[in-house]
């Protein structure tokens, strides 16, 4: 037997295959780079850029010289050239990337921030509710403790509005719905009509807000603050009384709420003013300037404090 034999016996010879790790790493460092690339013309200026392809055309043609000194003909030149074209080609199209996420990252961040200060606003509002519903709660109940032994019949009327006032309440408080403007009707009707018990028949009140109108959204407290202010600043410290008239209407696509009064006139206090400042802060933050307070003194005298916000529906609620 042979060596040629032996050879052949000892079986093929085997190739190695390349290394698949290696150039899988070469090809993810080529897109780093590129994307760092594409950054770098996204981020630079314009003169910085035209400064750096300057120098580097004139890299190119020293280059190129010595290659043609070395009797080589250099193509560095229009290979340079064509870099530099497809650099500021790239820099329009990074440039007005960046400039959109740019805006779309601001545009997110005052969005959030805008969510945040109505979440504050509204839980200060929800705080400043609590705090005000107890202490409606025991005038109320001490009144009717009172009417108990002197007068029955009004007791038992200022109680059933009471009742009437706490079912309109109290879902409010509990589900996180959007409030109705109806909801806020029912309430500020119970609350008027324990008011004019109060009173002693020294107020009248009226509702005229249309029926289809009692589903659009309507930010919670703001009416009964505007009753309020109404009651304590312009019909309680008028021997006679008055009247309040409670309208809604929709023009230029946003509902007007309206709280008409009798009574003394406008003249700003202290805790009208809290309350009207405290409605203005809430609007603003929950309709970014698209809404607004308005305060007039009719002609025949009184007030009209008067809430514009855009008019929309509110969602139903889902069955229990």
């Amino acid at each position: 037997m042979n060596s040629d034999q032996r050879s052949d016996r000892s079986g093929p010879t085997t190739e190695r295959p390349p290394n698949k790790g290696t150039l899988r790493d070469v090809g993810d460092g080529i897109v780093v780079v590129w994307w760092r690339f594409f950054d770098w013309l996204a981020v630079v200026s314009w003169k910085k850029l035209l400064l750096v392809s300057f120098l580097g055309l004139i890299l190119a043609a020293m280059l190129s010289s010595i290659g043609n000194a070395g009797h080589r003909v250099g193509s560095t030149p229009n290979l340079f050239f064509l870099l530099i074209v497809a650099s500021f080609i790239i820099k329009v199209v990074a440039g007005g990337k960046r400039r959109a996420d740019l805006t779309a990252s601001a545009a997110t961040k005052r969005a959030e921030t805008e969510q945040l200060e109505r979440t504050v606003v509204e839980a200060r509002m929800e705080a400043l509710q609590a705090q005000i519903e107890p202490h409606f709660l025991f005038n109320t109940l001490a009144s009717i403790d009172q009417l108990i032994q002197t007068d029955p019949p009004r007791a038992s009327k200022m109680q059933q509005s009471l009742i009437r006032y706490l079912r309109s309440a109290m879902p409010q408080m509990r589900d996180g719905s959007r409030p109705s403007l109806g909801q806020q009707i029912n309430l500020c009707t119970a609350f008027l009509e324990i008011m004019a018990v109060r009173m002693e028949g020294r107020l009248q009140s009226v509702v005229n807000v249309p029926e289809g109108l009692k589903s659009a959204v309507f930010p919670s407290m703001m009416l009964q603050t505007l009753v309020e202010n109404a009651i304590k600043h312009g019909l309680e410290p008028k021997p006679e009384g008055g009247r309040i008239e409670i309208g809604a209407e929709v023009a230029d696509g946003r509902l007007a709420v309206h709280v008409l009064d009798t009574g003394m006139g406008f003249m700003p206090k202290a805790e009208a003013g809290v309350g009207l400042a405290n409605i203005r802060e809430r609007l603003q933050a929950l309709y970014n300037g698209r809404a607004e307070l308005i305060i007039t003194v009719p002609p025949a005298g009184g007030t009209c404090a008067t809430i514009k916000v855009p008019y929309e529906i509110a969602p139903s609620a889902p069955p229990a």
